[in-house]
């Protein structure tokens, strides 16, 4: 199996070939994509949590034909792709949830991973700082969370053990998480794609899932400009989750709702304000973690994301509109509810948007020293956050299954660092459901 460097030569459908790249994408053009029936397993997906899936199974059932369908001319191009590269720990996850117990098992996976494909990383450790007394009360509960979920060596500090670690940081009392980390996950998603095929899988670019129904023993897919037949379909398609599960016939009562977290850039001469992790408390009431600062593997240093409604599933810029996508969102009741019950704080977070004053002043919260003019405008990513009929932000990792298919419907992060366990994960149910032979 290839190391960085190695060429990947994946199938485009767009130019009916194999191409050669490494992390950019093939040139364009159009073709019809040839017939792959030979196919027992379709993937939808070529996300971390698609491309994993498939080497597991492949690792798994020596011989088993999986092919892994992609939209984009390249794989990780989509959530993971536009992933701030943090490796999570496990700090803020239900005890029991599948979200505790496939982000811990998921790390030292990853971990493992990266020092076996040489793939840069660095565990850099993390700190969530209550910057007024107020704060206290739930970063003594995210402590106890730690210890519930098998945190090592997390430590509770003062102001002057604070910045012992962050020199730069404010605040009251933070806890030092050591075993978070950055990695960059487009990276990993091109070493996974190598192992895909070099287990014989086969990573379609380019190529859209159509309708599947039940046909034989497994499903009638349109992929592409063809039909194949499979004996089941694994769906790890991230922000188009919702979508391929209902052109599969199953109606699981959830929709896809976007959010884009838009980030800034810490000019070079200033970086030394942040050696690692630096996060806020975050409100108990929303998934998102606040704005924070993080310092990835090549010195960069990303402060952001806020959390505003995104007008297309990929809507990775303001300008970024789907109509059709966006009057589906707006004639949902259950978008409204979710609307109405937290209107205040999706305000706040346009505002903040579109005023960097804002999102400097929730910084200095941090870093005091941070100035205006140390903020230039980076990189945007979307998080596929799943709602369900009552307006209720889905938690945890969720799942369904369909006629010979089985659904990732919520994989928000932790799932990065999580992707080799929830392959794992996803191996067990499809043999289960599947029938697939050891």
């Amino acid at each position: 199996m290839g190391r960085r460097g190695c060429p990947l030569v994946l199938w485009d459908a767009r130019i009916g070939r194999e191409v050669a790249y490494d992390r950019g994408g093939p040139p364009s053009g159009g073709a019809l994509m040839p017939d792959r029936s030979a196919f027992d397993l379709l993937v939808v997906g070529a996300g971390i949590v698609g491309l994993a899936t498939a080497r597991e199974l492949l690792q798994r059932h020596r011989g088993l034909r999986i092919a892994v369908a992609e939209r984009h001319p390249r794989v990780g191009a989509g959530q993971s792709g536009h992933n701030s590269g943090v490796v999570h720990a496990g700090v803020y996850y239900r005890p029991g949830s599948l979200k505790a117990r496939l982000c811990r098992r998921g790390r030292r996976l990853l971990l493992e991973y990266c020092a076996q494909r040489g793939i840069e990383h660095r565990i850099c450790g993390k700190l969530v700082v209550a910057v007024d007394p107020d704060e206290v009360e739930s970063l003594d509960r995210l402590e106890q969370r730690c210890r519930q979920n098998g945190l090592q060596g997390v430590e509770r500090l003062n102001p002057d053990g604070m910045r012992r670690v962050e020199p730069a940081v404010a605040g009251v009392e933070a806890l030092l998480v050591p075993e978070s980390g950055v990695v960059d996950f487009g990276e990993v998603c091109t070493a996974l794609a190598r192992d895909v095929e070099a287990l014989g899988g086969k990573i379609l670019l380019s190529t859209t899932v159509g309708r599947a129904w039940p046909h034989g023993r497994g499903l009638q897919v349109e992929l592409g400009r063809t039909r194949v037949h499979v004996r089941g379909l694994l769906n790890c398609g991230g922000l188009w989750c919702d979508e391929v599960a209902r052109r599969c016939g199953v109606e699981s009562g959830v929709r896809v709702v976007p959010f884009r977290g838009e980030y800034h850039e810490i000019r070079r001469e200033r970086r030394d304000l942040v050696r690692a992790l630096i996060y806020p408390v975050p409100d108990p009431a929303l998934p998102f973690l606040g704005v924070h600062l993080t310092r990835g593997v090549r010195g960069q240093v990303e402060a952001g994301p806020n959390a505003v409604l995104a007008f297309a599933r990929e809507g990775y810029r303001r300008r970024d509109v789907d109509l059709a996508h966006l009057m589906g969102t707006l004639s949902d009741p259950a978008f409204w509810k979710l609307a109405r019950r937290h209107w205040r704080h999706g305000l706040r977070e346009m505002r903040r948007s579109f005023d960097t004053r804002l999102l400097l002043r929730d910084l200095q919260r941090l870093v005091p020293s941070l100035e205006r003019q140390d903020l230039r405008p980076g990189g945007a990513g979307v998080r596929a956050q799943v709602i369900d009929a009552q307006g209720q932000l889905v938690d945890d990792f969720l799942f369904a299954s369909g006629p010979y298919s089985l659904h990732v419907l919520n994989a928000p992060s932790p799932a990065a660092t999580a992707s080799l366990a929830i392959a794992e994960e996803i191996a067990d149910r499809a043999r289960a459901q599947l029938a697939l032979e050891p």
